[in-house]
């Protein structure tokens, strides 16, 4: 089948391959999901799949302590590399751009004019600035491009600090909505709770829909303005 890969893991100085179907590997390396037997495209660990050489029980017991073709197997696919088809990689990068895109989009303001970067701004920027985007999650790569997208086009993220007040009573639901957003918290001797948030533009409307549904109203929000310098 066209969708069976390669996977491979190095161990005691060997390599071990095994040949899956991709979309279940990817599943079973993520989250542990399915069973490995529906993984494996032949149930064979070979040291070379692509001559067809097979590992001996001897060098799988001395490298994964067990000649278990099936605990063999799920370790290889768990620790170890699983070939990504080129246009399987291509798909792969188109998405997570427009992931970018569509954070940045959402979030991030010409400061000059206070208004949102349009989609198509925002792609040509990327290009002209040459970010290259991993695999990592988009939150975790926003600062850097940033960076580099700043030198050509004025761009920030507009962030609004915000004061919310639950009452006690739906301080348990609410708090989910908090706990990463928050730059500090007290809880007032009635039981409710005080937070200042740093919430991104493009986050504001989903959240408040969120905060309304679960205080069914009752939060109290008020925005806090930066202090002129």
């Amino acid at each position: 089948m066209a969708n069976n890969v390669t996977a491979r893991l190095k161990k005691a100085g060997k390599e071990f391959e095994i040949l899956v179907d991709l979309d279940r590997a990817l599943l079973f390396k993520k989250s542990g999901q399915g069973a490995i037997e529906n993984v494996l495209a032949v149930d064979t660990i070979f040291t070379n799949a692509k001559n067809g050489i097979k590992a001996s029980a001897t060098e799988m017991q001395a490298a994964f302590k067990t000649s278990d073709v099936k605990a063999v197997a799920a370790e290889i696919v768990r620790s170890g590399e699983v070939q990504l088809p080129q246009e399987y990689k291509k798909k792969e990068r188109e998405m997570k751009i427009k992931q970018v895109v569509d954070f940045l989009s959402r979030n991030c303001i010409d400061p000059r004019t206070g208004t949102l970067h349009t989609p198509a701004r925002i792609e040509s920027a990327l290009d002209q600035a040459g970010v290259s985007i991993d695999d990592r999650p988009v939150n975790e790569q926003i600062p850097n491009i940033l960076k580099k997208l700043q030198p050509v086009i004025p761009i920030r993220i507009e962030v609004k600090k915000l004061l919310i007040k639950v009452p006690a009573i739906h301080v348990g639901k609410a708090y989910g909505l908090f706990k990463d957003i928050k730059e500090k918290e007290e809880w007032l001797s009635d039981g409710s709770l005080q937070c200042v948030i740093n919430l991104p533009a493009g986050a504001q409307s989903e959240f408040y829909d969120k905060l309304n549904a679960v205080t069914h109203g009752s939060a109290i929000t008020q925005e806090i303005k930066e202090k002129s310098q």
